[in-house]
């Protein structure tokens, strides 16, 4: 690892849709972002919900499963099966809590190339993810660049800003802060800081949005009252609604896999890793790319696509930008948005038939 920790054994849990041809030239790996899983296209084990890139993935749909081989494992550092915080530690036989390694995206793509290895797959068709899955793509494209065919990097950036690494630390200690995290022993005492990350989902909740976005749907009204109370009950609809995110994610989410995804994104700075020059990353890249943005995201707005096009185009790369307007925020790619499926699709779509896909 790239703190210098070795771990092991190693367990990577991962979800497949689709087959393999023949030829194992169709294999689509799909990247997922700081809150989800590997359940990208399917029931959601825990919560009943459907999977979370269900506009992409499917028959039919971009990411088509009558004709490709999609993979979605769930990153190092997670909490649905693959290795992390919450894994048994061999040497303790308890849970790592804090003594699990920090975890950085360079990381967790050399355990997915391990997955990959497993599958017995030598060449990727495409990579695809979005925000923290869109620096995995990154990170694939600059590891392994004979190993990917094309990258569909989305609504993501090269490093994390001050601001993004801010509103992370406001995450993180709000989940420190709780009495019941106890210096990330919870496990072992038998507590959960529940509080702590519901919090810490509601402030980020608020990132994944736009002002615009939040207005249209919530504005000032109240929630299920006819007049405000005077209180501090959630008396409009968007603080119950941030409440409400808080509830369900702590139903599904380790608080410590939160402190390790989110130092991960912090610490991503891919120009660093090669001298300081982003377009040493991709130098002489075979890859075929494809960078999406939105224009509401102000997470990671178009400036940080555009930089990756510049580099990309610095290092000989070929490279297609569409910036899609929409005022839903960042949260755009695992919406519904017409011009975006279009726009992955198409990509997708000129990809195979240049790798000779059916």
């Amino acid at each position: 690892m790239d703190s210098g920790a070795t771990l092991a054994p190693l367990t990577i849990a991962y979800q497949t849709y689709g087959a393999l041809n023949a030829a194992k030239s169709n294999a689509l790996l799909v990247c997922h972002a700081l809150t989800g899983d590997q359940h990208v296209g399917n029931l959601h084990p825990v919560t009943g919900r459907p999977g979370w890139w269900e506009t992409m993935v499917g028959p039919g749909r971009p990411f088509d499963t009558d004709r490709f081989f999609v993979i979605c494992p769930n990153v190092l550092g997670g909490c649905m099966g693959s290795t992390g915080p919450a894994s048994i530690n061999p040497e303790t036989g308890e849970p790592y809590g804090l003594d699990f390694p920090i975890v950085t995206i360079a990381d967790m793509v050399r355990a997915q190339a391990l997955l990959i290895d497993h599958l017995g797959i030598d060449m990727l068709f495409c990579v695809a993810g979005g925000s923290m899955g869109g620096m995995q793509v990154l990170q694939w494209a600059a590891t392994y660049p004979d190993r990917l065919f094309a990258a569909l990097p989305i609504a993501t950036a090269t490093r994390h800003s001050s601001q993004n690494i801010a509103f992370h630390e406001v995450g993180r200690q709000a989940v420190m802060a709780d009495p019941d995290w106890r210096g990330g022993r919870y496990l072992v005492e038998g507590t959960r800081p529940a509080k702590g990350l519901a919090v810490a989902r509601m402030a980020a909740h608020i990132t994944y949005l736009s002002e615009t976005a939040l207005h249209r749907r919530f504005g000032r009204n109240l929630q299920d009252r006819s007049a405000r109370t005077f209180s501090f009950d959630a008396d409009f609809q968007v603080e119950s609604y941030l409440r409400h995110q808080g509830t369900i994610f702590v139903e599904r989410f380790d608080p410590n896999s939160y402190l390790y995804m989110t130092r991960a994104m912090d610490y991503f700075d891919l120009a660093a890793d090669y001298g300081g020059s982003l377009a040493n990353a991709f130098k002489d890249s075979r890859t075929r790319f494809c960078v999406v943005s939105f224009t509401s995201d102000w997470l990671f707005p178009t400036r940080d696509s555009r930089a990756i096009v510049r580099a990309l185009n610095a290092g000989g790369a070929s490279v297609s930008f569409v910036e899609i307007e929409t005022d839903r925020g960042h949260d755009a790619f695992l919406l519904d948005v017409p011009d975006f499926v279009d726009t992955t699709r198409g990509f997708i779509d000129a990809a195979a038939r240049a790798r000779g896909i059916a």
